[in-house]
């Protein structure tokens, strides 16, 4: 069962909630209520539900106004990042947020607490809660406090070609881009090398540097902006 009383959480989140009530639906999973159906709540999959919209929402909002260059792809790519199960799942674990869960015996002696799944449906459903507790500004003014680390670091990610280039070939195509040298010119003192990404075993585009990571970066600078024109 949860830990009682909720100020520490509360705090975590920097949200008091009016309708506590909410809070509690937010931290009860299915398996719970299977063993304590008088409870008089209901489980979190509802509040999930909304809380997922929310934050896809939410999310889609901030970055736009910190990355007015974005374009669409990049917006998409990075929100695909943050609402992760993983991005969530760790800032569900920073809340201590397994702690406060209502979990049956069976989740509790599996190791539910520290379910990647678990924490990122619950954080979900806090957000659902919040939404309902205080509506939208409320909603997403948590989320910018929460996801700040990991939008501050989905921003110096996208700084690098490559990454942008895995984010982005990942989500869309469920593979991972290649490189290979196919040339080398110059003496040793100032060599030249030229760089091509091969996407599902075919050459998909190429860039030189004067070392094999420049001529990468730069393959992946042109490979990028190739997908975004796609």
């Amino acid at each position: 069962m949860g830990l009682q009383g909720y100020d520490r959480l509360e705090g975590a989140l920097g949200h008091t909630f009016a309708r506590e009530a909410l809070l509690e639906a937010a931290l009860t999973h299915r398996s719970y209520l299977n063993e304590h159906a008088g409870a008089g709540r209901d489980h979190n999959e509802r509040l999930e539900f909304l809380g997922d919209a929310v934050l896809d929402l939410a999310v889609s909002a901030i970055l736009m106004t910190r990355f007015p260059a974005y374009t669409e792809g990049d917006l998409t790519v990075t929100r695909a990042t943050l609402v992760s199960e993983g991005s969530l799942a760790e800032i569900g674990a920073s809340l201590g947020l397994g702690d406060w869960l209502f979990l049956g015996r069976g989740e509790e002696s599996s190791g539910g607490r520290r379910k990647p799944s678990l924490l990122a449906n619950a954080l979900e459903a806090v957000i659902g809660a919040v939404f309902l507790d205080a509506g939208y500004a409320g909603a997403e003014a948590l989320v910018a406090r929460l996801f700040a680390g990991a939008i501050d670091a989905a921003a110096d990610r996208r700084a690098d070609w490559k990454t942008q280039v895995q984010e982005r070939v990942q989500a869309e195509r469920k593979e991972a881009p290649r490189y290979v040298v196919v040339a080398e010119s110059g003496p040793d003192h100032d060599k030249r090398f030229r760089v091509a990404i091969t996407l599902g075993g075919q050459p998909f585009a190429e860039g030189e540097g004067r070392t094999k990571k420049e001529a990468e970066q730069a393959a992946a600078q042109v490979a990028m902006r190739k997908l975004e024109s796609a």
